[in-house]
């Protein structure tokens, strides 16, 4: 048997999702139906102290079958004469038209009930299955020609609910992104150049990894450089003077563990983490509470130790993304491959640039500029 390919995949998805919607719209059907039976029952109790007998189940399906093919939409009607229960929704249609009811003017104003149920159902289950990924992957990748390519595949509603379910079972599904995107753009240069098209201006290699959980929101230059810690400084636009307060800030959050916040401090994307306690302290967040979880949850200890780095700068920019209040998880530090590999051995910090905001040109496309304000210190 073959392997269905992505579309079929998708559009089995999408079957799913619409068949579920018009088993709710049925259930909807169900109701109104249940209460205008209600209605008549009352109404000839009423007028005449009793209920008319309901007609039999063969003459009502007899009678009132074409009548619901026709004054109802196709997909509802074929789902509601499938029901078990159809013989006894039969008797109360045939109930309704004998007690003077016009099925002609009813059925239709139920389909449209009926209709509304269905298409805010099927709504609802596309944006809950898709709308946070898309946010996810738009936050995470690059603005660019392929990440648009992701969401407009035909197979994105398969890969919305592989993310979800990747979720579930604890991924973090940003770094599998971030990973991915990387392979996805060596797949996508090398099938440009076997059709011969021109090479298009890439990132660099450090922008590549860095975008992700690390640097989610933050504004990053195409060129970054984290192997030149100057440039790296001025191009994120930390001058000297945070760079010090931000490194001192980290070792007053780790007492006792000097070594392991000069690590940190000298790994290769600590540019990234000061920017990210940068814009902190322009949007007045307590970045000191942040970093003080660093000395209260360790788990950044547990793993090989050629890695203590790479977990460190995730563990840093976990608990500084990590809402105040909330608490920690057991252990929300996994190792980044992608990071890993562009960790390079550690060099102590040079002195800093004076600071400069990256030029326009220099701002990753899907970020949205803005003006620099003056920054609060945190107390």
């Amino acid at each position: 048997m073959a392997t269905p390919t992505p579309e079929e995949r998708a559009g089995e998805a999408f079957a799913e999702s619409a068949a579920e919607a018009v088993q709710t719209a049925v259930m909807a059907y169900r109701l109104v139906m249940a209460i205008a039976d209600a209605a008549r029952r009352h109404q000839q109790r009423k007028q005449k102290g009793k209920e008319d007998d309901l007609p039999t189940a063969e003459e009502a399906v007899t009678e009132v079958g074409k009548d619901v093919k026709r004054l109802l939409p196709s997909d509802i009607s074929a789902a509601l004469m499938g029901e078990a229960d159809w013989p006894q929704l039969a008797q109360q249609l045939l109930a309704l038209r004998k007690a003077g009811v016009d099925l002609d003017q009813v059925l239709p104003r139920v389909g449209e009930i009926a209709v509304n149920v269905r298409d805010q159902v099927a709504a609802k289950a596309s944006e809950a299955t898709t709308d946070q990924w898309v946010r996810a992957v738009r936050e995470t990748l690059p603005a660019g020609q392929l990440r648009e390519a992701i969401l407009t595949s035909p197979a994105w509603p398969e890969m919305a609910a592989t993310m979800a379910r990747l979720e579930e079972r604890g991924v973090n599904v940003r770094e599998v992104l971030a990973a991915a995107h990387n392979e996805a753009l060596a797949v996508e240069q090398a099938v440009a150049k076997g059709l011969g098209a021109s090479a298009e201006p890439a990132m660099s290699r450090d922008a590549q990894l860095s975008y992700g959980p690390l640097t989610t929101g933050l504004d990053l230059p195409l060129d970054l450089d984290l192997a030149d810690r100057e440039r790296a400084f001025n191009q994120l636009a930390i001058s000297p003077q945070e760079n010090q307060r931000y490194t001192r800030w980290v070792r007053e959050a780790m007492p006792g563990h000097e070594r392991e916040a000069d690590l940190l401090v000298a790994s290769r994307q600590w540019p990234l983490v000061a920017r990210r306690m940068a814009q902190m302290e322009t949007e007045g967040k307590p970045v000191r509470e942040h970093l003080a979880r660093l000395g209260k949850d360790t788990s950044w200890q547990e793993g090989p130790g050629a890695q203590l780095g790479t977990r460190l700068v995730q563990a840093a920019g976990e608990a500084l993304h990590r809402p105040a209040g909330d608490a920690p998880a057991e252990s929300r530090v996994r190792v980044n491959t992608a990071a890993a590999k562009a960790t390079s051995p550690s060099v102590g910090p040079t002195k800093a640039a004076k600071a400069a905001a990256p030029t326009e040109a220099g701002v990753a496309a899907h970020r949205q500029p803005a003006p620099a304000p003056t920054r609060n210190k945190s107390k």
